[in-house]
């Protein structure tokens, strides 16, 4: 009898752990969605005159440190331990290599610019969902069946809604439109897109290997990635035309709000890579889609299209085919 109460109360102890367990998955993912979302709604409203008005490059390099400043605070107060860990510059270089792709990429997207107009580049942008795939497949061993390749082109699928459903305009400004909606691109517009799509899922699942392959605790590994995210980033401010004018030139408390938001996004994704996998952080993303698009109608009165309705569709039943929920 005495055995049978401890089974049972065991078990149930088991099942309050791991129902905690998902709540607090939900909320991270739930958190790190609606942060996503908000990425563009927010740079709108920081724009003035319709431009940009701060340097980007900064912007970057001022949230790189924040992770930097919140990990090291995180690694004083969580891992205290680990300040006694024997490091070498073994575990320390192999967290310069995202920083570099990452930085190759963003120059990639400015240079892609001249070969094709932004809704191309927006549409074909979402063959990084098949690449980030691709390579976690082959680089993690992790085999996925057909049921989840096709969630994931239904998350491919959902990006270019995404898209289409974004170049809508009001009639009195079809003429306006027009050119920004004639889809073109070159050759070599192409072929540098695919460098990027490869790129950018080599950088994510690349830090997800590292993340997982080294014994270190987050926190530690997050310092040698936002150490080399402030270098590389500042380089490519100094190198930048921006740096011309000030570094906090056209600064707002929208910015300060971005800063903050992306930053705790960063962080939240590095927990997602350590202990979850790039997939789910495709998925996080194409749900944020959906999240801007309600922001967007909030925010700036933005009519939903019927693409929009698509979309929650497709993501819903690509969530039901990759989870089985």
């Amino acid at each position: 009898m005495q055995k049978i109460m401890e089974y049972h109360w065991t078990t149930k102890l088991r099942l309050l752990v791991f129902s905690s367990h998902i709540v607090h998955w939900g909320l991270l993912l739930a958190l790190s969605v609606l942060i996503y979302g908000s990425h563009a709604p927010l740079i709108t409203l920081c724009k003035v005159d319709k431009k940009i008005p701060f340097s980007s490059s900064s912007c970057v390099v001022l949230i790189e440190l924040a992770k930097f400043i919140v990990s090291l605070g995180l690694l004083f107060l969580r891992d205290r331990h680990s300040l006694h860990i024997a490091v070498s510059w073994k575990h320390v270089v192999p967290y310069a290599v995202p920083a570099l792709l990452y930085a190759v990429n963003n120059n990639l997207v400015v240079f892609m610019q001249v070969h094709m107009d932004p809704s191309t580049f927006q549409v074909l942008s979402n063959l990084k969902i098949a690449s980030t795939a691709l390579l976690y497949s082959a680089a993690l061993r992790k085999r996925l069946n057909h049921r989840q390749w096709l969630s994931l082109a239904l998350l491919m699928a959902t990006g270019i809604c995404h898209t289409y459903s974004s170049m809508g305009t009001p009639k009195q400004k079809v003429d306006e439109a027009i050119p920004g909606t004639q889809f073109h691109i070159t050759a070599l517009g192409l072929l540098l897109l695919l460098v990027y799509c490869i790129v950018s899922g080599l950088a994510a699942v690349y830090t997800e290997l590292i993340l997982k392959t080294q014994r270190l605790p987050l926190n530690l590994q997050n310092l040698f990635l936002y150490f080399f995210g402030i270098v590389v980033n500042s380089g490519a401010h100094l190198a930048s035309a921006e740096v011309s004018s000030g570094f906090f030139d056209g600064y707002s408390w929208w910015v300060g709000v971005i800063v903050v938001t992306q930053a705790l996004n960063g962080l939240l994704m590095s927990v997602v890579m350590k202990h979850s996998s790039n997939i789910t952080r495709l998925f996080v993303i194409s749900c944020s889609m959906l999240v801007n698009a309600v922001y967007s109608v909030a925010l700036f009165n933005l009519q939903l299209t019927p693409l929009f309705f698509v979309s929650v569709f497709f993501i819903a039943v690509a969530i039901h085919l990759y989870y089985h929920v």
